[in-house]
């Protein structure tokens, strides 16, 4: 939080917004991110052909570690794998990273390969359920889900406005992943999800796309969409015959404090329910899609839940989009292997 503080002080001197942005800063709450290169060449622009050159070589040089321990954590091997759902929004190529993977990894070449590129911070929670649908649709099948954000290669030493410079002190890099196994396995096991876009509010979240790169724009209502959504992810629990305010675990996408305040107050939760979503904001910064991930990975790692614990699993995006879903918590029935 320091160094951020005085990075932006450094950069934007004289900026008449930068009081205003380094309250908003020091109110995120964040303490410490993870970027990819070192502060300075962080702070450089070397044009958009670079850092998508960077985002290619990072995307490669990260990726392969966290997706061999998910697999192990999953008990399963690369040729066990049917669908690959690779979500970034911090670079692009083409083919996708996907592409990639499959020919260096050990992946079978029939592995289906569903890229997500343009659904920001909500990508996570729907690459979940994709997943889920594709192992509906295709009994059995194991999906591995890559979530790839590499935000600091979107910094815009240019952009002052209030938006900009807070996006600037919130958001982190990381690389997660996950299995979604169509039998057995430790975790949630997923049993409903949907998805809701607030009408008229597709630009209240977006990228202008130029010559210098991706340049996040973000709207001052964004923080207050939780009023319209909290009533639509009560809705889907009721649907579910569960109570939204009553649930033993909640992963919710941590875009920023208000956020996580605002959805607990309106669903009735205790703030402490939501610890998994405020320990990443606090020790990683708004991850952008990898947010649920390393909730869950939290949750995992934290006493785990009792078998049938009810739980839900939320992220929110560009559109304004949300993407839910719920399910309960599972064991596999013990073997010869820890699965």
């Amino acid at each position: 939080m320091e160094d951020t503080l005085e990075f932006a002080e450094r950069m934007h001197a004289g900026n008449p917004n930068l009081p205003l942005a380094l309250k908003l800063i020091q109110n995120t709450g964040v303490r410490k991110r993870h970027i990819v290169q070192d502060i300075d060449s962080t702070l450089r622009h070397p044009g958009f052909e670079e850092r998508n050159r960077i985002y290619e070589r990072e995307s490669k040089k990260r990726c392969p570690e966290v997706i061999e321990k998910a697999l192990a954590n999953a008990g399963v091997v690369e040729r066990e794998i049917n669908a690959i759902i690779y979500v970034s929004c911090t670079g692009f190529l083409m083919p996708s990273l996907t592409a990639w993977l499959i020919n260096t990894m050990g992946f079978r070449s029939d592995t289906r390969q569903i890229p997500i590129a343009q659904l920001g911070c909500a990508a996570g929670a729907a690459a979940i359920n994709r997943a889920h649908d594709f192992c509906l649709a295709n009994p059995g099948s194991n999906v591995l889900i890559v979530a790839c954000e590499l935000c600091s290669l979107c910094y815009q030493p240019d952009d002052d406005d209030v938006g900009s410079l807070l996006s600037d002190g919130l958001f982190g890099d990381a690389v997660a992943a996950a299995v979604v196994r169509g039998n057995g396995g430790t975790g949630v096991a997923l049993e409903r999800n949907a998805s809701y876009l607030i009408p008229n509010t597709e630009d209240w979240i977006s990228y202008a796309v130029r010559a210098t790169g991706f340049h996040f724009q973000l709207d001052r209502r964004v923080p207050g969409t939780m009023e319209p959504l909290a009533p639509i992810l009560r809705e889907l629990v009721a649907d579910h015959g569960w109570d939204i305010g009553k649930l033993d675990y909640y992963i919710i996408h941590a875009g920023g404090p208000r956020i996580l305040d605002d959805l607990s107050g309106y669903l009735d939760v205790e703030r402490t329910m939501f610890r998994h979503s405020w320990a990443t904001l606090t020790e990683y910064g708004n991850i952008a899609s990898a947010v649920v991930f390393d909730a869950l990975r939290r949750l995992f790692e934290e006493d785990p839940p009792m078998p049938g614990a009810k739980g839900v699993i939320a992220g929110f995006g560009p559109g304004i989009t949300a993407e839910m879903s719920v399910g309960r918590w599972t064991v596999d029935a013990p073997s010869g292997m820890n699965r």
